[in-house]
């Protein structure tokens, strides 16, 4: 259904880092607990994975067959560029959906945790209508929301509560972090966006607050999301080397504020990603540097 190439490009883009990134830091904060589980750390990452791959082939379907993507700036979509049929994209979103279901009901099985039943449903239910159906919510400007909840806390929370049971102070703070990194890449592609989605009538948060307020919104994110670690300095101070990532945040941030090209934007997806997945291993760094030192 897709190229080769276009796999590559979607997960090094979103699709890699906004799965890994959740399960790594929710398995941080298990591991703060003594509680740290592998298999079922790899149970939870395929969940992510199979989930983020869905939605983006079921944002590729919806936004195609509404004509979202006829002019994009972007990476190809498969259906607005018509390199596959939108049966075939449905398909494969809803093929990811059902895979991630199984290996969801094999977690839920294994850690007991039977309330995640209908959380799981609600996420492949998120995946579906953040640009599909009738009303997706995503036309609305609530995407940036549901990305917060479902690849900040529910991913976050989810995975740490799967292996130990239970939560702390790590979890929460990784989820909202996390969670904020994912709104920032979600608020980049939308501003790179605006034009075109303002045309087709996608009002996005982006759409929604305007160019100049979309793009101090993508700093704040970033910021709060390494700020958000001091909260637990004072029972580990290892946790200020999360902070050893600001500088790499600082190129993406400069684009997003001062690009007016929005081309440009493209890389700051990528550059996302990777600061997500680098704030959790730094985490999880600290986490494993204050049990073992």
């Amino acid at each position: 259904m897709a190229t080769p190439a276009q796999w590559i490009e979607g997960a090094r883009l979103r699709t890699l880092p906004m799965a890994l990134a959740p399960v790594l830091a929710g398995s941080a904060a298990a591991q703060a607990l003594h509680s740290f589980d592998l298999l079922r750390a790899l149970l939870a990452l395929l969940v992510a994975l199979l989930l983020q791959v869905g939605v983006n082939y079921a944002n590729d379907y919806s936004d195609g067959i509404r004509g979202t993507d006829d002019d994009r700036v972007g990476p190809l979509r498969l259906t607005g560029s018509g390199a596959a049929r939108p049966q075939h994209v449905k398909a494969a979103a809803l093929l990811c959906f059902g895979l991630a279901a199984v290996a969801g009901a094999v977690l839920v099985v294994l850690s007991r945790q039977w309330w995640f039943v209908p959380v799981g449903l609600s996420a492949v239910l998120a995946a579906w209508g953040y640009t599909g159906g009738r009303m997706p919510y995503g036309y609305l400007g609530l995407g940036d929301l549901f990305v917060l909840v479902y690849f900040g806390l529910v991913a976050v929370l989810g995975t740490t509560l799967t292996q130990a049971g239970t939560l702390n102070a790590e979890a929460w703070v990784a989820a909202a972090a996390t969670g904020l990194i994912a709104c920032a890449l979600l608020m980049a592609n939308n501003v790179r966006d605006l034009p075109t989605d303002r045309e087709a009538g996608k009002r996005t948060l982006a759409v929604r607050l305007g160019d100049r307020r979309a793009r101090a919104v993508f700093a704040a994110e970033i910021a709060v999301a390494f700020a958000l670690v001091l909260l637990l300095v004072p029972a580990n101070p290892w946790m200020l080397l999360v902070l050893l990532l600001v500088p790499a945040a600082v190129p993406p941030v400069a684009t997003v504020l001062r690009a007016g090209d929005r081309r440009l934007l493209v890389p700051v997806l990528k550059q996302c990603g990777v600061l997500n997945v680098g704030w959790a291993l730094l985490f999880l760094l600290a986490v494993l540097l204050r049990q073992w030192v």
